[in-house]
């Protein structure tokens, strides 16, 4: 089966052009890059053509934009990326192997940064989701098409409401190569205010908070 990635932005320029750059072996591949522009106002779209096979504008929502993304693809199989996230070598061939026996999954993540708390992070968010069958966007998920349904357009936690989606239909192919991803949120409000920050939410959202409320405090 043929694979999309997904790619949702907003406001990326300082690194679109290297994040999609990157994707160039996989596209050699055959595999589609569709980048999903949320109305940046710094040229990001701009700077994406020529580097994908489609531009899009959506809605602003990162669940918007990634379901305008799914609608578009042509893949039978789905991958949604983060802009600043990389994938592993290898990519589209593991995932295609995993999506041979479970119809949705995520790989394993790690944060580029040497900060002990963020290794620490990165490896607590691998093990909660083998446990949890939660992924969560920076971990890149991907889906076969037949079995997506599009994620919740809810403002925040879009990916934890998919993950309890997809559950229903089988447990997620947790993939142990790992994509790599920025350590820019947790570095521009600092390390440990953000990791307590990322928990309460992920707290009250589990005790039914409003998702919109949720997006509010983690702007």
């Amino acid at each position: 089966m043929s694979l999309s990635i997904v790619v949702p932005v907003l406001n990326e320029a300082p690194r679109i052009r290297t994040h999609l750059a990157a994707l160039a072996p996989l596209r050699g591949q055959g595999v589609e890059v569709v980048v999903v522009d949320g109305g940046s106002g710094d040229g990001t779209a701009e700077l994406a053509g020529g580097l994908c096979d489609r531009v899009l504008s959506a809605p602003r929502g990162r669940a918007r934009q990634m379901n305008a993304g799914a609608r578009a693809a042509n893949g039978g199989h789905l991958l949604f990326l983060h802009a600043d996230t990389q994938l592993p070598a290898g990519a589209a061939a593991l995932v295609a192997r995993a999506l041979e026996a479970r119809a949705w999954g995520r790989f394993d993540v790690a944060i580029e940064s040497t900060h002990p708390l963020l290794r620490l992070v990165a490896a607590a968010m691998n093990l909660r989701s083998r446990l949890t069958g939660i992924a969560t966007g920076d971990q890149a998920i991907f889906v076969r098409r037949e079995a997506f349904d599009g994620f919740p357009e809810i403002p925040l936690m879009e990916d934890v409401a998919f993950s309890a989606a997809m559950r229903r239909k089988g447990p997620p192919a947790c993939l142990r190569e790992r994509v790599v991803t920025s350590a820019r949120r947790w570095e521009s409000r600092g390390v440990l205010a953000t990791i307590v920050l990322m928990w309460r939410i992920r707290l009250a959202y589990a005790l039914g908070a409003d998702p919109a409320r949720l997006a509010e405090r983690y702007r």
